[in-house]
């Protein structure tokens, strides 16, 4: 039974915990609508076959997609603070459901600017954060494996998705692909806002609720949080600097990579169905890769996760620069570029929330979470770049792996900075 009556009942045994709900559909809803997004990598080749547009060009969109996705998750993180979870994520899931339905009308290149890059980018920035920020309000133990929950929605949606896109364009085309992502989209998305509360206080629970889950008793607030108390003053703040750049050279690291993995299948001779369900295997072992990682930042920390992760990362993108066509090799090391890239990704939204503590969480995380954007943007156009230049990927994963460098170096400097607001 759900928790929806007084303080009291709603700590009484044998009653489900609605943080439990909270977090079940968060996942839900991370994994529709962020898999659609990285499932881009599957329309690639049939977009650029019936249309004739380049992969620089159908990069481009990404681009434009990732930055006002990052714009937009921002002003979402800092309206959940405000307005609630639940009224964000509704209107983000009509707008995201309408532009993929407006995709699959593109005729022109701008018309799948305007619905894929601009559209798509902003509706579909209204959940991850938000949805994270919220959590982190229903757990307090174990906030680490709650964040981890709902980063997996990035890697069920590859799993999910790749094959399932792959699927509809070989039976249907891409055109109806895209309109029934956007039915999908609303039919998810929709019906699972209206099950959102923002805190368990919402509903009349005590604050003592949130101790549910696994890990550690929860206690005060970190004594290293001394961020700032108002959402404005973040950009003047050097630690949010550190961490927003850590994550912006991350993400420019691996989503080159992801976003062109089946396209960079295709090339080296193996069959669509295998190069999109490597894709999808490096999603399910993403998902093996933030769950992991939540649970050890809570026991060991979450910066020396992070710094662990973003070697593993970094190696297993090096990996790919030498791959000769062989399925085995490749769906191996697709596996360990999934657990890689889906490790690092619950720490960031961990390391704002020591930082700066639960009142500006969402705004800064937010804040955070843009600027990355801009990261997964720039290495996804990196990636149709440099393959028109050069008539192949080989440039691209050097480069990847510089910008993990470039991470792994604002890593180790990030402890310092906790203490320099």
């Amino acid at each position: 039974m759900i928790e929806t009556g007084t303080q009291d009942e709603g700590l009484a045994p044998g009653r489900l915990y609605y943080g439990w709900v909270v977090l079940g559909t968060s996942f839900v809803m991370v994994t529709v609508a962020t898999g659609m997004l990285l499932s881009f990598g599957v329309f690639l080749k049939p977009l650029e076959e019936a249309l004739g547009w380049s992969r620089t060009a159908l990069s481009g969109a990404v681009l434009l997609n990732w930055t006002l996705y990052g714009v937009s998750a921002f002003v979402f993180g800092w309206l959940s603070d405000r307005v609630g979870t639940r009224l964000v994520t509704l209107s983000g899931g009509l707008l995201y459901g309408a532009s993929l339905l407006a995709t699959s009308q593109s005729e022109r290149l701008w018309h799948y600017y305007l619905a894929f890059g601009v559209a798509s980018g902003i509706g579909n920035a209204a959940f991850y954060v938000p949805l994270t920020s919220t959590a982190t309000r229903w757990f307090q133990r174990g906030r680490g494996f709650a964040v981890a929950v709902i980063s997996c929605g990035n890697g069920a949606g590859i799993l999910v998705m790749a094959p399932l896109v792959r699927w509809l364009i070989s039976a249907y085309g891409w055109r109806t692909s895209y309109a029934l992502l956007g039915l999908l989209a609303w039919a998810a998305l929709l019906p699972g806002s209206l099950l959102l509360r923002d805190s368990p206080p919402q509903i009349g629970l005590s604050l003592r609720g949130a101790s549910a889950g696994p890990g550690p008793e929860p206690g005060s607030e970190p004594a290293r949080v001394r961020g700032p108390a108002r959402a404005r003053d973040l950009w003047r703040c050097r630690s949010f600097w550190v961490l927003a750049l850590m994550h912006f050279f991350c993400c420019s690291s691996h989503s080159g990579p992801l976003i062109h993995l089946a396209a960079y299948g295709t090339d080296l001779g193996l069959s669509k169905s295998a190069a999109a369900a490597a894709l999808g295997l490096s999603g399910a072992t993403s998902v093996g890769g933030r769950i992991g990682t939540g649970l050890l930042a809570d026991r060991i920390g979450s910066l020396r996760t992070l710094i662990g992760t973003l070697v593993a990362q970094t190696g297993a993108i090096l990996a790919y620069s030498v791959m000769r066509g062989s399925l085995v090799a490749f769906d191996l090391v697709s596996a360990g570029f999934g657990i890689a890239y889906g490790g690092v990704m619950p720490l960031y939204a961990l390391l704002a929330r020591e930082t700066f503590g639960q009142r500006t969480m969402g705004a800064a995380y937010g804040g955070v979470f843009f600027i990355s954007t801009l990261g997964m943007g720039l290495g996804s156009y990196l990636g149709g770049l440099l393959f028109d230049i050069r008539g192949s990927y080989a440039l691209l994963y050097p480069a990847s792996a510089l910008m993990g460098v470039a991470a792994l170096g604002l890593a180790l400097m990030h402890r310092r900075s906790q203490s320099k607001p």
